[in-house]
Order: structure tokens, then sequence, then C-alpha cells
């Protein structure tokens, strides 16, 4: 071998070394198919952008981490990711072609329970595991006929029945407030459910609905229904609707006058609320998932990485994106084949998780999670964490 032969080999070698040292360990062969399906378009596409993402950070790192175990052997994730444009049709169709034609072992998303929930039915018709990171409606993990937990769909979020008693809750105990409005989308089914659900749960806590209005998804005036809600002499106004709904709303209603605090959902997560309403969001709570100041290791690693990866602070949907991969991933590893049946009964199996979005406990034959609360203040422009909300 001559002098430029064995420079260029040594070159080689200790690039190869420095590349094994940085990473740690060896990176797996992504050999595993995992289909995303988020809300990349449609009307709420901050969500989808969220969604991807983590995926994307979270198949990185566990790759990079040398991957996973299944039976012995080593094997690396593929994210392959599909569109549901936050529309129910267009989800049961990425869930069927995820399963049928790109042959993926799981499935993470849909988010909105509007294209969850049909998704849901299409794994669990074709025994295949579902995850939705952010579907906090019951309907998502419960079968449509008998009403029993669905076999195959799982959740990394709380539910709706949680998320009612919460808002009710606070709005009587911290808000001090007994008289409330709703303003909701009739044809969205998160906003639909929590609507209910509040309604009945702040009722059971002494409180009274004056008004209980409806919109249809597309709607941009809603004077008619503030109008009416001012009329009825509320103390506070639940508006249980996306990012792109709430600024309007907000607005509108100051413009009518109708001055008295505004209670939201974990709908109202994404940062883009704030951008869009300004003043007008100022001094309005909400519930989520979790709080990106939490002083907590696992959080806080979590919220740098993701920063540094996409210069913007992680929202919900971002957060609960990661834990459910890193909940596939410990079922991937206590899984005993590299099958469909193995991964969700290993999955079914996990009892008790630490994540991101705090500890999640799953009840046996159940796949919604009992954890936390969290209940935010949007204060200085920014979101501010005010108190966690632990199940009884």
């Amino acid at each position: 071998m001559n002098r430029r032969h064995l420079t260029l080999a040594l070159t080689l070698s200790l690039t190869t070394l420095l590349g094994t040292a940085a990473c740690g360990k060896k990176q797996a062969v992504p050999d595993i198919k995992i289909g995303l399906i988020a809300e990349l378009s449609g009307d709420i596409p901050a969500v989808g952008a969220s969604c991807k993402n983590a995926a994307e950070m979270a198949v990185a790192e566990i790759n990079l981490e040398g991957g996973v175990t299944v039976a012995g052997q080593k094997h690396g994730l593929r994210l392959v990711v599909d569109d549901s444009a936050a529309k129910a049709d267009q989800a049961a169709s990425a869930a069927q072609k995820l399963i049928t034609q790109d042959e993926v072992l799981a499935v993470v998303g849909p988010n909105a329970s509007l294209g969850a929930i049909p998704a849901a039915q299409i794994a669990e018709q074709a025994s295949v595991l579902l995850i939705t990171p952010w579907s906090t409606n019951p309907k998502t993990t419960l079968d449509a006929t008998t009403n029993q937990p669905k076999k195959w769909v799982f959740r990394a979020c709380f539910n709706d029945l949680f998320q009612g008693t919460v808002l009710a809750k606070f709005a009587v105990d911290y808000m001090h407030k007994h008289k409330a409005a709703v303003l909701y989308d009739v044809s969205s089914e998160a906003p639909k459910g929590q609507a209910e659900l509040f309604k009945k749960d702040f009722e059971a806590n002494g409180g009274t609905v004056v008004a209980f209005e409806t919109y249809t998804t597309g709607d941009r005036d809603f004077t008619a229904q503030l109008t009416k809600i001012k009329a009825a002499g509320p103390e506070l106004v639940f508006l249980p609707a996306y990012y792109t709904d709430v600024p309007l709303q907000m607005q509108q209603a100051h413009r009518l006058g109708l001055d008295v605090p505004f209670l939201g959902s974990d709908t109202w997560s994404s940062p883009e609320l704030i951008k869009l309403a300004g003043a007008d969001a100022e001094g309005a709570f909400f519930s989520n998932h979790y709080s990106a100041s939490a002083k907590n290791e696992i959080t806080g690693t979590f919220v740098v990485s993701y920063k540094k990866r996409y210069g913007q602070e992680p929202d919900d949907v971002a957060a609960l994106t990661y834990d459910a991969f890193r909940l596939l991933q410990k079922a991937l590893n206590n899984a005993t084949a590299l099958d469909r049946a193995a991964v969700r009964n290993a999955f079914a199996k996990i009892s008790d998780y630490t994540g991101v979005t705090g500890k999640m406990t799953f009840k046996p034959g159940s796949g919604d999670p009992v954890k936390s609360a969290v209940m935010m203040k949007i204060s200085g422009g920014k979101f501010t964490w005010v108190t966690n909300v632990d199940p009884d």
C-alpha cells in the first residue's frame, strides 16, 4: 500500500471511529415500518406539523440509541407518513393505506378526534395497534356497538371524561364562577364532546349553563351566537374550539362588549392561538396535557432537544407524540415476536410509564391512561402554568 492509499485508509478509519464514538451505539437499520397519520393540511396544520416533527425526532433518537430489540434481534424504525387533512374520510383512507399497502407494524395518530375515531375503527378491524397522541374523545378507544374498550387502540393523553371534570371544578373552585355560557362546533367530535361533558360536570358542581350555542366548521361570523350569550349574562364563556376559531370568537365577543373570562380546553394548546388572538386572549385559562416549563429532567431534556432541532418550543401535541413513540419503543423491546399481535400484546402489558407529559398508569383492559392535567393561563403573550390537577 502506497503512502496516499495508507493516508486515505487511516482517514476513513478515523472517521468511522469518530462517528461511532459520537453516536455511542451503532445506528440500527430502519427495517420496522411505523405509520404516522397527522393533520398536515386542512383546518389545523399546526397540529400536524408538531406531530410530524416530534415523530421524526423520536424515531431519529431511537435509531441513534441502537434501535429496538425484538425477540433478541436489533431493528431500527422507519417512519411512513400520511396526511389526514383533519378530515374523517381521509383519516380512514390513510389508516387503510398504511395498514394494507405499506404494511406498517403499528400506527401513531391521528390527533384530532374527528379523524382518530374512524382511523381507530379501521385499525381495530384490521388487528393493528394504533396509538393516538392527542384524541381525547372517549369514542376513540371504545367499541361503538358494545361500548367496551377496543383491543387494538390506545392513547397517550387523558380523555374528555376527565377533562370535563377538571374544567368544571376549576371554573367553580378556582375562578369562583357559577354561570357559564358555551359556544362550540357541533360538527367537530372533540369540541362537541367537550362542550357536552363540561355542561354536565359544571351543573353537577353547582353551576348553571345560561347559554349553549353552536356553529359549524368553517363559520367565521359568531356575532349572532355571542349576542345571545351576552344577553344571558354569563360569568365566563367556555370555548372548546381549535386555535383557528378561538381568536375570532374572542375578538368578536370583545367588540360586542362581552368582557367576561374565557375558558378553553386542550384544543387551545397551539402557540398559533396567541399569535392570532393577541391581546384578546390575555387572562384566559385552558386545560392542557403538559407544561414546557415543568421542572423535571425528562421534560426539560425533550424541550431543549426539540428547540435545538426545530427552533421553537414544543406544544402538547409534540410532547404527546414523542411519548407515544417511546411507549411503542417499550412495547417493541418487550414483544416476543416481530408481528402485529405480539407488539399489541406487549403494549397492553404496560402498566406504568413516565414520559414528557408525566406519569401514566394503564389499567388492565383499558387503552386510556390515568394521568394528570395541567391548567394554563395566557399571560404576557405566553402560556403560563397555573396548577396541576391529579385524578381522584
